[in-house]
């Protein structure tokens, strides 16, 4: 089992950046592949970016691909994304996501362990 906490969201002006990050629990961090969701208003809860166990494989939403980098450090159990070129649009709540498999996972149901959440806001 595995507890998610993340870190980082806030409020930011169109074209800036944030860093968030989530901290896993449990030693046995690198047997999850992980991912970042997104959620705004009304809408549902969506695939931002993913990761596989050992970080050699990544996937990216269409919107958020050349803007966003998803990273993770094993020794540390954490998983980080960088977001730069910041829009409106990325406003939501993101969630960090982890899953025991191999490969990299896109579908949200499919993930067994989540975090309460960060509040990412952009301003135009």
């Amino acid at each position: 089992q595995v507890q998610l906490v993340e870190s980082g969201g806030g409020l930011v002006q169109t074209g800036g950046s944030l860093t968030l990050s989530c901290a896993a629990s449990g030693r046995t961090f690198s047997r999850y592949a992980m991912g970042w969701f997104r959620q705004a208003p009304g809408k549902e809860r969506a695939i931002v970016a993913a990761i596989s166990r050992s970080g050699g494989r990544t996937d990216y939403a269409d919107s958020v691909k050349g803007r966003f980098t998803i990273s993770r450090d094993n020794a540390k159990n954490t998983v980080t994304l960088q977001m730069n070129n910041l829009k409106p649009e990325d406003t939501a709540v993101y969630y960090c996501a982890a899953v025991p498999t191999t490969g990299w996972v896109s579908i949200a149901s499919r993930y067994d362990y989540w975090g309460q959440g960060t509040q990412v806001t952009v301003s135009s």
